[in-house]
């Protein structure tokens, strides 16, 4: 059976036709290794205006968010499997072992005016580089849930998981889904659970409640919320955004015209590159020098897929001739393959105009971060060194 279509300062304006997509200031996402509050919201659906209790501030917003009753959802677990399931969050947090898992989840879009910008015009929302957030999510493991299902593919290496959630309409399409491969959902070590907490409370509305997947490493389209049909299937979910967006296309695709004809020959977006993006200072800032002629430079930094850890972060304020180690903070990447680091350095800079400093990472996969990124027309999975860049130093 094949799935069914059925900072406390809002940075962005909203309209029907537009849903609520927003990110922090960096220089508040690098303050704590956990994203507590102002984490990032992308949504492609459609709802009413309402005022909505958004944490540390209220929001008046066409955006959608689904407000389900916890006490009727179900989850269905269908498609190839023996069993078809119908799972209350009740049941997924009583009958399943709970697993926790601390993770960074970013836009496939993050960096996108990066490569806008340093590259040549894209499509699709002006993202800067704060689409990302690190929290400690919990729930079950979804290979648990599928194991109780029965699984029934023959030929696993092709198929996939697909997730679906038909609470609100999309731009695109009548519902919202994604997929991610069979085996990558059911190793032990993968760490993809289906979320009813995050940062130890209750699932946010905003955030997915009842119930949302998290999938480590892969890019956060494939992270459904408000999820209501898991399908075991022998393919991608057709869902628009599998489908036609969220993928690395040809440089020939210059447009959305020419893309017609390229949609159905790339891979969907499933594993994050490799990255790292200076937070402080932020480009065209007047900064000053210490007295030892020093200016702290701070940022945060993502392994590729599951290749995590961060393993080192490396600075440069000569264009990338040479390069300094940076200084891994906090709680350390090492604890986690899917987390975030945080970083900070010390860089010499010379009073003047237009001075540049450069980041790049290196994971334990041994991926370190090159000089620039593929363009592709939906400018998706930028990876290009992190830079602040036209800064006015000061002494």
């Amino acid at each position: 059976m094949e799935e069914a279509a059925a900072d406390g300062v809002a940075q962005l304006e909203y309209s029907v036709d537009k849903p609520l997509n927003r990110e922090p200031p960096l220089k508040d996402l690098v303050s704590s290794f956990i994203t507590e509050q102002g984490a990032y919201d992308r949504n492609h659906g459609y709802a009413s205006r309402k005022v909505v209790a958004m944490e540390d501030f209220w929001l008046t917003t066409n955006s959608p968010l689904p407000h389900l009753d916890v006490n009727t959802h179900r989850v269905r677990v269908d498609g190839a499997v023996t069993n078809i399931l119908q799972l209350s969050a009740e049941q997924l947090q009583h009958d399943f072992p709970q697993h926790e898992v601390v993770c960074a989840l970013q836009c496939a879009g993050n960096r996108r005016h990066t490569m806008r910008t340093l590259l040549k015009e894209v499509d699709g929302i002006d993202w800067g580089d704060g689409a990302v957030m690190n929290c400690r999510w919990r729930g079950p493991r979804l290979r648990d849930v599928l194991q109780k299902a029965g699984p029934t593919i023959s030929d696993p290496s092709n198929a996939h998981v697909a997730f679906a959630c038909f609470a609100t309409p999309c731009q695109d399409d009548e519902w919202y889904g994604g997929s991610i491969r069979f085996e990558r959902a059911m190793r032990d070590d993968a760490d993809v659970i289906l979320g009813l907490q995050m940062n130890g409370h209750t699932l946010p509305v905003k955030h997915g409640f009842p119930v949302r997947v998290i999938a480590p490493g892969i890019a956060g389209a494939r992270s459904v919320k408000w999820l209501d049909r898991i399908t075991v299937q022998t393919d991608e979910s057709r869902n628009f955004y599998q489908q036609h967006d969220y993928k690395i296309l040809p440089p020939e695709a210059t447009d959305m015209e020419v893309a017609k004809k390229y949609w159905h020959t790339v891979p969907a977006i499933q594993d994050m590159p490799v990255n790292s993006v200076i937070a402080v200072p932020q480009s065209g800032e007047s900064i000053h020098v210490a007295a030892d002629g020093t200016v702290e430079v701070r940022g945060y930094a993502l392994p590729q897929g599951d290749q995590g850890p961060v393993i080192r972060v490396e600075v440069s304020s000569d264009g990338g001739q040479t390069w300094s180690e940076a200084e891994l903070i906090g709680e350390r990447a090492a604890k986690s393959r899917w987390c975030w680091a945080l970083w900070k350095a010390s860089v010499c800079l010379r009073p003047g105009d237009r001075e540049r400093i450069l980041s790049r990472a290196t994971d334990a996969g041994g991926n370190t971060q090159q000089a620039t990124s593929q363009w592709n027309l939906r400018g998706v999975a930028y990876s290009g060194y992190g830079e602040a860049r036209d800064l006015e130093v000061l002494p």
